[in-house]
């Protein structure tokens, strides 16, 4: 709940580079077929999607469907496989081939995630959300929730999707900072076309060599309840978790529950100028039990109420590795607390295209969302800390004249201990969009992050992994950092193979951290870098979004630093 890892700055991005190794499965599958072909345009500029059908002529609008009090008649399932045969630069054998093997979600999958049945009252926001929340399912592309037909009353819904390819046997290769990352896996993110994921596989990067297997259930017997299954056998120890909950799944739902139980045994390494220079073992358990009740969707707001009980343990251990005796090593700690909070959503959702993805429908999320949370951690609860936690985050976005756009976010987390603020984390951070010409996006980010007291465990760290891309890996720590990007981001009409969608970047990053961290003063003063990359954004693989191969030139001589960086990573947008 409370507690945060920010060393681990790449936690947003998916582990190895799955975009590179579904590129060549396509590709050595697919074989040589024409290419280019235009590519899907901007839905803010020209307003296409994927799989858009017209909304039949005559229909009556959303709004008078509802005045009507229509209620839902048929609900249709379209579930369309990777190709579209109907498209004849796609009706060719091999990709016939490859819709053959694909085993094609089942329409009772995405029944399972839809916020409406037969017989509810009609509502426009209901099928949005349908819409939004499919998109997010790592086994479909796109989704289009519509009304097709309208009399006695009852109003017929469509529902299509769009399959990606989700069958990942791999080896795959990463590079970020210097280091490179590897792994070997079997991987399927929907499981006899039910929307299940299985892996079990082997991957190693700088901190860990793993063998992996997991299993999680977006929609547990048919239901909305979700459950995970992990088991990891690391190098330097091991990780098991299991979780069964009701999230929150619609902005209208009314209760949510969860259960967690997590056992993490690993190596904690302490970096200085990208170097390990310490480490030491943490055995860790967490145990949560928690949920919520809502009034659900009011007036465009969602206000929830949260509560429940978590427990946080870790024993930290001396290793071989330690190396830092005038550093001892963390003391126990346990957390162990009630807490209560809340959660405010406003509804405030719009569609758009070409700015984190290429080619691919994004739901921008315009609203104001303020989450809180208190608990109390006392040796009554079986804690060794007796602190107040705190936490809480604020999100908005802004839209502006001539295509421009802004989002704002931020976030605090400490505990109180006998008045005095330990582990203090806050962040704040900004991202800008404009829009200049229909293929041309400006981006420029700027985020920074402000620590006290931080727990000896933890380390504020900046480098190539983190967005300072022309420099090695955890290069600088301190207590503070701030890191500021400008992007020029380009999008092509090229479409090789029809398997991936291009675009280019050109970019520069600014950065420093300040303030004396747990092993010493690394400030190299203010960092930056220039460079040039290439995006190939997936369509066709569940595996990952945009493929990142970025040439960074940095700006500062530091030591240990190669004239030019090369970095090869999947990442979560462009």
């Amino acid at each position: 709940m409370f507690k945060r890892r920010i060393d681990l700055a790449a936690c947003r991005r998916r582990s190895g580079s799955r975009q590179l190794q579904a590129l060549a499965c396509g590709l050595l599958t697919l074989g040589c077929v024409p290419w280019g072909h235009p590519r899907a345009a901007s839905l803010t500029a020209k307003q296409h999607t994927h799989i858009a059908e017209p909304r039949p002529p005559g229909l009556p609008s959303d709004a008078e469907l509802e005045a009507e009090h229509a209620v839902i008649g048929k609900i249709e399932i379209d579930t369309r496989n990777i190709f579209d045969p109907n498209d004849p630069r796609e009706n060719r054998g091999l990709y016939r081939l490859a819709d053959r093997l694909h085993i094609r979600t089942k329409p009772g999958a995405i029944r399972a995630q839809l916020l409406f049945k037969s017989g509810d009252p009609y509502s426009a926001e209901k099928l949005a959300e349908t819409e939004r929340n499919l998109r997010l399912l790592s086994y479909i592309y796109d989704a289009n929730v519509f009304p097709v037909r309208y009399q006695n009353g009852k109003v017929d819904v469509k529902v299509v999707t769009k399959d990606v390819w989700t069958l990942d046997p791999s080896v795959s290769f990463g590079r970020a900072g210097g280091v490179n990352s590897t792994s070997y896996s079997l991987q399927e993110e929907n499981f006899l076309g039910w929307g299940k994921s299985v892996e079990i596989g082997r991957m190693s990067n700088v901190d860990r060599t793993s063998t992996v297997a997991q299993y999680s259930d977006p929609n547990l017997l048919g239901s909305h309840w979700t459950a995970a299954l992990a088991y990891v056998n690391s190098s330097d120890g091991f990780q098991r978790s299991a979780q069964f909950a009701l999230p929150f799944y619609s902005l209208d739902t009314r209760w949510s529950t969860q259960l967690d139980a997590q056992s993490y045994d690993r190596t904690i390494s302490r970096y200085f100028q990208g170097n390990i220079v310490d480490q030491f073992n943490d055995n860790e358990r967490t145990y949560l039990v928690g949920g919520g009740i809502s009034s659900g969707l009011v007036n465009g707001w969602s206000k929830r109420l949260l509560f429940g009980m978590y427990y946080d343990s870790n024993d930290f251990l001396a290793t071989p590795a330690t190396t830092l005796p005038t550093k001892p090593l963390p003391p126990p700690r346990t957390l162990s607390y009630p807490y209560v909070g809340f959660d405010v959503v406003q509804d405030d959702y719009r569609k758009a295209g070409d700015e984190n993805q290429i080619g691919k429908t994004e739901d921008l999320y315009f609203g104001t969302e303020v989450t809180g949370e208190l608990g109390f951690s006392d040796a009554v609860f079986g804690a060794n800390h007796d602190a107040l936690m705190v936490k809480s985050s604020v999100v908005h976005g802004f839209e502006f004249p001539h295509s421009q756009q802004l989002f704002l976010d931020g976030d605090v987390s400490t505990r109180i201990e006998t008045d005095r603020a330990r582990n203090l984390i806050s962040d704040a951070g900004a991202k800008y969009y404009w829009r200049w010409r229909t293929d041309w996006l400006l981006y420029g980010s700027f985020s920074c992050t402000v620590t006290r007291a931080l727990d000896p465990d933890v380390q504020l760290l900046l480098g190539g992994d983190s967005g300072l891309r022309g420099y090695p890996l955890r290069y600088e720590a301190g207590t503070s950092r701030a890191l500021f990007t400008l992007e020029q981001r380009v999008f092509t009409d090229w479409y090789p193979f029809r398997l991936v969608r291009v675009g280019a970047a050109a970019f520069t990053d600014v950065g420093r951290t300040w303030g004396t961290g747990v092993v010493g003063n690394s400030d190299a003063g203010v960092l930056s870098d220039v460079g040039i990359g290439l995006r190939l954004g997936n369509t066709r693989s569940g595996l990952g979004n945009v493929l990142h191969i970025d040439l960074a030139l940095p700006l500062k001589n530091v030591p240990g630093n190669h004239k030019v960086q090369l970095l090869v990573q999947t990442m979560q947008s462009f």
